[in-house]
């Protein structure tokens, strides 16, 4: 058990989830995450779990742990998420299903999980990690952005049931971010993107931070069911 505020962060190997575990450390959280993969670095008050989001078993196994060992859950950030940049007409099946699966079935099962958890105490943030894909309709991504647009509903939906249990649910959806999920487009295409911006520049780690501060805070109580899109998407 831990009086200390315990926040959980899904891929939080590298990129924005693993910025956003030492941003919790730092703020004075126990932060927890998890991934497919170990990471290859260590942190004090952090502990990693490897688990596929996509896999229930595994997720109720690491939600049974953290209540036995923490007994509480204040901030879920549902980071963990996959994109593939093509053509409709050349986009496979299984290449479909995976994207489905990682970004729109793995964020409700570790959301109904935390949940859970959260009722307890009557207290709880949800914040999942959407795109500015969404509003901007990029092409060469539809199946991804339809993720993304699949998550936003349904965390409003979300918000809707759980807001009697004190938790809330809300949207940061950042722009491009120098991160592995881009590191195979096109440079010119992520420029012509960032021209479609109010703020026409790369999202930054900080950037995404200093929104799932904003939706975390416990003063964030009256704020739920909302999206925020980086750079004026």
């Amino acid at each position: 058990m831990t009086d200390l505020p315990v926040a959980l962060v899904t891929g939080s190997r590298n990129g924005i989830g693993e910025y956003l575990v030492h941003w919790f450390v730092d703020h004075g959280y126990r932060a927890i995450g998890c991934s497919r993969q170990l990471p290859d670095w260590t942190l004090d008050q952090y502990e990693h779990f490897l688990v596929d989001v996509t896999d229930e078993i595994a997720v109720k196994q690491m939600f049974s742990l953290i209540k036995q060992k923490y007994g509480r859950l204040d901030v879920l950030v549902n980071n963990a998420g996959v994109a593939s940049m093509n053509h409709s007409l050349l986009m496979p099946v299984s290449t479909v299903d995976r994207i489905l699966a990682v970004n729109v079935r793995g964020t409700f099962i570790v959301s109904r999980e935390a949940a859970k958890l959260m009722q307890k105490r009557k207290f709880g943030r949800i914040i999942n990690i959407g795109s500015f894909g969404v509003p901007l309709r990029v092409e060469g991504e539809a199946v991804y952005v339809a993720s993304k647009s699949a998550v936003v509903t349904l965390s409003q939906v979300m918000a809707r049931e759980l807001a009697e249990y004190g938790i809330t649910v809300n949207v940061v959806g950042p722009t491009a971010i120098e991160t592995d999920i881009i590191r195979n487009v096109p440079r010119e295409k992520l420029q012509r993107l960032n021209d479609q911006l109010a703020i026409k520049r790369f999202g930054t780690f900080a950037d995404v931070a200093n929104v799932v501060d904003f939706f975390a805070r416990p003063e964030s109580d009256y704020i739920t069911g909302q999206v925020i899109y980086l750079g004026g998407a």
